[in-house]
């Protein structure tokens, strides 16, 4: 049977105390101008670094993915160590010779300003470099012997780029992988993640801060005197998940669905780390809404055009403002999702018509664990009606 698209779209409102978790080049908490007004950001390249880094907490080191420049060096590392730890048993300058011979088909080149670098970050599997060892199957010390025209002639028969395209982890087929000058390397993302907005407005505070010379007895005056900015937030954060293209990256059902529950639990927990030891700034959200569909993403920053006010509270009024704007963008375009599934704590029964009843964040992840399963399995989901039918 073939399957239509499946898209799991996460929404969450979540609120920071005075903080400065993504700054500008002049330490400037980062903001942008939404519905005419002044709004804090958190970039979506922020984010998603929290969220890799909080997704990797849970996967073995040997599964997980990394962004370097630093590959060939890792290669190296590899075809040096013994037979009995997975590597070629090479003296460091052949292994080294060798890494570098067997990368030339990536066309990566080494940064003008480090020879142990390569001039762009490349994002892989640490079993990508152990499959490119076993790929020589053996004929390591044979090649790193050869000369340097005879060994590039060799090179060129292996399946370099072919075992790189493969077997990718997780975090790879989540976030994908561009490579402009070998569009071959290049893995679709599964996951889009928008910048994090203020549903209201904010301005830039400073905090003017004093450090004491603990050793000084002699005066009273500071040891150093500084300033940091900073401002409070409540934020609306989006990111959506291609469950379709979650799968073709990994082509593996029970790692998709994995994956898949992974991601959201990752993305929701995860917290940019800026200035984290002068504010203690990690919450946890108010409210996390899965909407999954199968036409289109539908990012709801458009509940906030308007800034709240927060009459009765920034929060509360967020979480009325995205249940009405998931309403009216339902009832206007006709694209009502195929389930909501939401965590939060209920401020009208009106929220509670429109998103369902809350779910503690444990019984949310398994039961999108479940439709994931599901649309895995049959290509579709159930209507909603069935289901609570057959229920």
């Amino acid at each position: 049977m073939s399957q239509s698209n499946l898209f799991v779209e996460v929404h969450i409102l979540q609120s920071l105390p005075p903080s400065n978790v993504n700054r500008d080049d002049s330490g400037t908490p980062k903001q942008a101008v939404y519905g005419g007004a002044r709004r804090a950001r958190v970039s979506s390249q922020a984010w998603k670094r929290a969220t890799r880094t909080e997704y990797a907490r849970n996967v073995a080191e040997a599964d997980r993915a990394t962004r370097t420049k630093r590959i060939a060096a890792l290669l190296g590392e590899r075809l040096a160590r013994g037979a009995a730890e997975g590597g070629a048993g090479l003296e460091n300058g052949q292994a080294d010779r060798l890494a570098a011979a067997l990368l030339e088909p990536l066309g990566i080149t080494k940064s003008s300003k480090k020879d142990d670098q390569s001039a762009y970050l490349l994002f892989f599997g640490k079993k990508q470099l152990d499959a490119l060892v076993t790929m020589l199957d053996g004929r390591a010390a044979e090649l790193s012997a050869l000369a340097d025209n005879d060994l590039k002639e060799e090179v060129k028969k292996l399946p370099v780029v072919a075992t790189l395209s493969t077997g990718h982890p997780a975090e790879v087929a989540l976030f994908g992988r561009m490579v402009a000058d070998l569009p071959a390397l290049n893995v679709d993302a599964s996951v889009q993640v928008a910048h994090a907005l203020s549903t209201h407005t904010v301005r830039t505070e400073f905090d003017y801060y004093t450090a004491v010379d603990d050793e000084n007895t002699e005066d009273h005056g500071a040891g150093m005197i500084g300033t940091v900015e900073f401002n409070s937030s409540t934020l609306y954060r989006y990111a959506v998940l291609g469950v379709h293209q979650l799968r073709d990256n990994l082509t593996d059902t029970v790692e998709t669905r994995r994956a898949a529950v992974r991601f959201i639990d990752a993305f929701t927990r995860s917290m940019p780390t800026g200035h984290q030891n002068s504010f203690a700034h990690r919450t946890l959200p108010h409210l996390v809404m899965l909407t999954v569909r199968s036409d289109q993403p539908v990012n709801l920053v458009s509940a906030y055009e308007e800034p709240i006010t927060g009459v009765t509270g920034l929060a509360a009024e967020s979480v009325v403002r995205l249940a009405d704007e998931l309403n009216t963008v339902s009832d206007t375009w006709g694209n009502k999702p195929l389930r909501v599934l939401a965590t939060y704590t209920a401020v009208s029964d009106k929220v509670t018509e429109v998103l369902g009843p809350p779910l503690p964040f444990p019984a949310l992840l398994d039961s999108v664990g479940t439709l994931v399963d599901e649309w895995l399995d049959t290509g579709a989901l159930a209507p909603i009606e069935t289901a609570v039918a057959d229920a």
